[in-house]
């Protein structure tokens, strides 16, 4: 049975549970957080942002895996388990085409990858909806990204392996550690239809399920959380009301 909109599946994570080990890092709380995660070499003295705005999610440092090994199949192939009105991530980089499934994105937030020889790393958001690819190169090296546990606005903070400076999901700049200040190069890429990309790029490839780690994919762990009214989870700043907080929006960005 093909699968039907993230929005209407079975619940199969309680975002309770994520409250539970919920803090505000900021200044008072810092030392204690270093404590805590003693691993970390992030240099928290260099900084952007006010340490306040940054939040525990709940799952610890890479609780929620990256994936740092993907497989890719052909859209025949996809085709025995995925929807064609399921949303993918659609990246075309100097004519080859992937397809990263939000199904899968959404119990992994970053893919390390290759694409046309060239190392990206595609995220998603699954509280703000957002997603990005971005060249994974730091101070010249190849690194990847993984998830720091943390969030800023209700947003993914992603780390790199190589500095483990912090960067925001959202804008692909780092905010803590030795790169603040950093930008990531971007690649274009948009969220559309499994049906809409395998129209345009019939010889594309797809993310497959074969991850090397055991999620229900299919099944949307935020079910409920799309509710457009609904207060953003572990938001900790003003809301806008000229639109409903979690309603979807396209931005476009022109010359920075």
């Amino acid at each position: 049975m093909k699968n039907k909109n993230l929005s209407k599946f079975n619940i199969t994570v309680l975002l309770l549970t994520f409250l539970a080990s919920n803090f505000v890092m900021g200044q008072d709380n810092l030392d204690v957080f270093k404590k805590n995660s003693p691993d970390w070499k992030t240099d928290f003295s260099i900084h952007s942002i006010n340490l306040s705005e940054v939040m525990g999610g709940g799952p610890p440092r890479d609780g929620i895996p990256a994936i740092d090994k993907p497989k890719f199949i052909s859209i025949k192939e996809a085709k025995k388990w995925l929807g064609f009105e399921n949303p993918v991530v659609s990246l075309e980089v100097n004519g080859v085409a992937k397809a990263y499934p939000l199904e899968i994105l959404i119990w992994h937030e970053i893919v390390n990858d290759r694409i046309s020889n060239i190392p990206v790393s595609i995220t998603f958001c699954p509280l703000c909806y957002s997603s990005n690819v971005y060249e994974r190169i730091v101070k010249g090296k190849e690194t990847t990204f993984g998830t720091s546990g943390l969030l800023r606005k209700s947003n993914l903070v992603m780390y790199d392996r190589l500095t483990e400076s912090f960067w925001q999901e959202f804008t692909g700049k780092a905010i803590i550690g030795e790169m603040t200040g950093t930008q990531l190069k971007l690649f274009p890429s948009q969220i559309i239809s499994f049906e809409q990309f395998a129209k345009a790029y019939p010889n594309g490839t797809v993310l497959s399920r074969e991850t090397g780690f055991n999620r229900a994919y299919g099944k949307n762990p935020y079910v409920g959380y799309d509710n457009i009214n609904t207060k953003p989870f572990l938001y900790n700043g003003e809301i806008d009301d000229r639109l409903p907080p979690n309603e979807k929006v396209i931005a476009v960005e022109i010359n920075s």
